[in-house]
């Protein structure tokens, strides 16, 4: 008989693995950052900072005493940590870097066959003009490349033959982020930036392949094929239901029912001991928590929803006049739960924290406690974003839109 791992205990191996499922304690710098961050795997960079920048606020929903300072250190200092894509932009552990060799000779082929079936001209011959000047005089960004071509506002490939030469170059990794100034990125060479012994690591597909399967599956608990392959987005689906059928004829693998928030099963991959693992997860606190909407728990949407019944959009691209909630909500993650969302800013001007709506779930009692823990949890991301007020906008509390 297939194991069946019930909704609730679903959602407790879940938070673990995403290392909500404990109180967010411990230190925050350094070594232990580093393991928080090779724990979730990667944790995605956005630039908007409504209250602060997404990849701060994934890092202080898990441990309190983070602050934004404390990342530069890994990614600019030690080089523990690279910039590169999974599917966005992300800070990963830099020795997992061998494997984005993959994803490298990827992305080369297929921007090539772009470039080739579109017959666009004045790219190519940029790629070792654009190395060439990196090699020789340092660091640059886009602004420093590319001077007097002709610029636009669109997507990469509308942009100008140097800055698509060095995006190209980026992608492929030729180049690497070697640090970000007011959040412009710089490149250099990577060989220049990331540390010999892992950008000199030999690259082999298949192992790369088995890898990230591997590492998707134990950050996730239980995965389907689907879910595999878009956790890093390097390995394609077929390649995760090879690997996995592969892995369960070995028996490192198993299939699993999991129930979801309706009661709904679905099959999913597990390791043999997800029965165990589920078992002895722990409890998560009974504490309220503001996440980013980049959070890597909340990043695959109809996961979300079918594991918590929480259904959520970022509606930042929305035209105003069509938004349910807001340009950019925050959920509400309380104990194992997702219990509402709010929409907050930083006045940075005011030095408030504005708290302009909060919308509970439908069917959810906002008790007394629950209240109590969303005004501690305001109190903690006014004081992270160095803020000297908190304030509400008359009729902050609403029901949920029909």
């Amino acid at each position: 008989m297939v194991p069946c791992l019930d909704n609730r205990a679903a959602r407790r191996l879940f938070l673990h693995r995403h290392a909500l499922a404990e109180p967010p304690t411990g230190p925050s710098r350094g070594a232990d950052l580093l393991a928080l961050i090779r724990r979730l795997g990667f944790v995605q960079i956005d630039s908007i900072s409504t209250v602060e920048r997404a990849h701060h606020m994934i890092l202080f929903a898990r441990r309190a005493t983070y602050r934004p300072p404390h990342l530069t250190p890994l990614l600019e200092r030690d080089r523990t940590l690279f910039e590169q894509w999974t599917h966005d932009a992300a800070v990963i552990p830099t020795e997992f870097y061998p494997h984005w060799r993959l994803r490298f000779s990827r992305n080369a082929e297929a921007m090539r066959a772009r470039w080739q079936a579109d017959r666009r001209a004045g790219f190519e011959e940029k790629f070792t003009e654009v190395f060439d000047q990196i090699a020789r005089h340092g660091a640059v960004c886009s602004s420093d490349v590319g001077a007097g071509e002709k610029r636009t506002s669109g997507g990469w490939w509308d942009w100008h033959p140097s800055k698509t030469a060095l995006e190209y170059l980026w992608r492929t990794g030729d180049l690497a982020i070697c640090h970000r100034e007011n959040f412009r990125k710089f490149f250099d060479l990577s060989e220049r930036v990331i540390p010999p012994e892992h950008h000199a690591a030999p690259a082999d597909p298949d192992h790369s392949i088995d890898w990230l399967c591997g590492a998707a599956l134990d950050r996730l608990g239980f995965a389907t094929p689907g879910e595999l392959a878009a956790f890093w987005d390097i390995v394609t689906p077929v390649e995760a239901r090879t690997w996995a059928s592969r892995q369960i004829a070995r028996g490192t693998v198993i299939d699993i029912d999991v129930a979801g928030a309706d009661g709904t099963l679905r099959r999913h991959l597990a390791r043999p001991d997800v029965l165990d693992q589920a078992a002895q997860a722990p409890v998560p606190p009974n504490r309220l928590r503001v996440l980013s909407p980049f959070d890597p728990a909340l990043r695959d949407r109809a996961r979300t929803q079918r594991l918590f019944g929480f259904h959520y959009r970022i509606e930042v691209f929305t035209p105003a006049a069509k938004r349910r909630y807001g340009y950019y909500v925050f959920p509400l993650l309380d104990g194992d739960r997702l219990v509402g969302r709010i929409d907050m800013k930083a006045d940075r001007k005011a030095s408030a924290l504005k708290v302009t709506a909060l919308w509970p779930e439908p069917g959810l009692r906002w008790s007394a406690g629950r209240e109590a823990r969303l005004m501690a949890e305001l109190a903690r991301q006014q004081r992270f974003a160095g803020l000297a007020t908190l304030s509400f906008q008359p009729g902050w509390f609403r029901p949920p839109p029909v």
